[in-house]
């Protein structure tokens, strides 16, 4: 989408830092590359676009302070997959970390997310637009057409999507050009909002569509506030259940549906969320941290937190201490 590419994208990366690199192909001659000033970090934002369509973006880069961005995306729909991250996505709150996907629907409220210092932001994502959506896939499909904003915001984030994650990478990988190079892209961009259709359509048919009631959901958080305070402590299942005052069973379906992720995986964001604050702030040893946080050894802290960062403990600290 020429439109969002000279306009939007260029209004975003511009407001971060970059400027644009004539002549940087190490992503494919098609799109446009812009280059991250040094004094605000290193590396480059890539962005194909078609027409007013849809964009293909490659992230590239690393800050050398936190940064906080926030823009405005109505109407516009994306799906990105994260090689490397540290942050958060502040509206809704959500821990951004390495493997993840992110999808987006644009509203009238601000998309607002805090990237960590020094850490490697590696993504790559699409975006269609209203256009898109609401008049090519209409004409083309008129009687099939579904509007695929209920397929984006549906999909659970923290879901293994091996399909999509497949997809996405052979766009990161493409280098073609010319008209091969279009078509290409507008197959894959299909193929991906297919994919995200396909998905909801099955989960729909697997899963009953109960509605979560304001009971539940003032219980499960019971819990939640309980894990907040005492995320570095063993906790068993029966006990939060308890708390919210629900059987085991029902507790993992409710929890689920309004976290998004299993308990399990909640607790040890919370863990390694907490370390990596302690590990900027005081001199403890790695050790010391992972015993703060829950973890019985240091070993199996610096294998989450690399999981979770795509760095070593020790290798996060050197990298905020240098700054």
């Amino acid at each position: 989408m020429q439109e969002t590419m000279e306009g939007w994208n260029t209004t975003i990366v511009e407001s971060m830092g970059f400027s644009l690199c004539l002549g940087e192909n190490r992503y494919g001659t098609m799109g446009q590359c812009w280059k991250l000033a040094p004094e605000v970090g290193e590396g480059f934002f890539w962005a194909y676009g078609e027409k007013d369509l849809f964009d293909i973006k490659i992230h590239d880069f690393y800050f050398n302070e936190d940064m906080l961005i926030e823009n405005r995306i109505a109407g516009y729909l994306s799906i990105f997959y994260y090689d490397s991250i540290s942050g958060e996505q502040l509206t809704p709150y959500r821990q951004m970390s390495p493997g993840c996907i992110q999808s987006l629907v644009g509203n009238d409220k601000p998309y607002r997310i805090r990237i960590h210092k020094k850490i490697p932001v590696r993504c790559i994502g699409i975006g269609i637009s209203p256009v898109y959506y609401g008049n090519y896939m209409k004409d083309r499909y008129s009687k099939e057409y579904f509007d695929p904003h209920t397929a984006f915001a549906k999909l659970n984030q923290d879901e293994d999507f091996p399909e999509l994650v497949f997809l996405l990478k052979q766009v990161e990988n493409y280098r073609g050009e010319g008209i091969a190079a279009k078509m290409f892209y507008e197959g894959k961009v299909s193929e991906v909002v297919s994919l995200l259709i396909g998905r909801m359509e099955r989960n729909s048919r697997q899963m009953s569509n109960r509605k979560i009631d304001e009971h539940d959901s003032k219980q499960i958080k019971v819990a939640v506030d309980y894990i907040d305070a005492h995320y570095a402590y063993d906790i068993p299942l029966k006990q939060l259940a308890g708390f919210a005052c629900m059987g085991t069973t029902k507790f993992k379906v409710v929890f689920k549906n309004l976290y998004g992720c299993t308990v399990t995986n909640y607790i040890q964001r919370q863990r390694l969320h907490h370390a990596e604050c302690l590990l900027t702030q005081n001199n403890l040893t790695v050790g010391q941290i992972a015993e703060s946080v829950g973890y019985s050894t240091s070993s199996r802290l610096a294998k989450l937190f690399r999981q979770h960062t795509g760095l070593l403990p020790t290798e996060f600290r050197k990298m905020v201490k240098r700054n």
